[in-house]
Formats: structure tokens, sequence, C-alpha cells
């Protein structure tokens, strides 16, 4: 009976050191998830600055290209003749 009460004694210890060791990993797991959370955030944020940044160039490169650079002569080319097709399909909808 002896050897009984020793075997439950030890496995009650070793449910409670289970337990304890749960209950830690858990709080781990929680401060994980707040950073994987804060990490989405900050990534989102970049992402948006990214887009941002990618639509401030293109417009400065099709202001560059509209004032004549003479690095972007082909881009204001093709932006001027976007331009005249757009009026052009405009003067025909308001000639219907």
């Amino acid at each position: 009976m002896g050897k009984l009460v020793q075997i439950v004694e030890k496995l009650e210890l070793a449910t409670k050191k289970l337990v304890l060791k749960q209950q830690d990993l858990q709080k781990e797991n929680q401060g994980l998830e707040k950073k994987i959370i804060n990490k989405d955030d900050q990534i989102n944020s970049l992402n948006q600055k990214i887009e941002k940044l990618q639509l401030e160039n293109k417009n400065l490169k099709t202001a560059n290209a509209l004032l004549g650079s003479k690095d972007y002569k082909r881009e204001t080319k093709l932006k001027i003749n976007r331009l005249i097709k757009e009026i052009d399909e405009c003067v025909v909808q308001l000639a219907d």
C-alpha cells in the first residue's frame, strides 16, 4: 500500500509540473501572438507607405514627362496621345 501512495504522490507531482508548464506555454503563446499582430500591423503600415511612395514616384515621372524632360520623351508622347484619344472619345460622345 505504501508503494501505491508513493506512485500516486509522484503522479500528482508530475501532473502539477505539467499543469504549470502548460500555463507557462500558454502565456508564452499569447505573447508571441501579440508580437505577430504587431508585426502584421507594421507590415501593413510599411506596405501602405510603399504604395504611397510608388504613386508619388509615378506622379513625379508623369509630371516630368509632361514638362518635356528628355529622359521621358517617349512617355511624354504616349501620354499626349492617350489624352488626345480621350478627348476624341469625349467629342464623339458629345456629338451623339
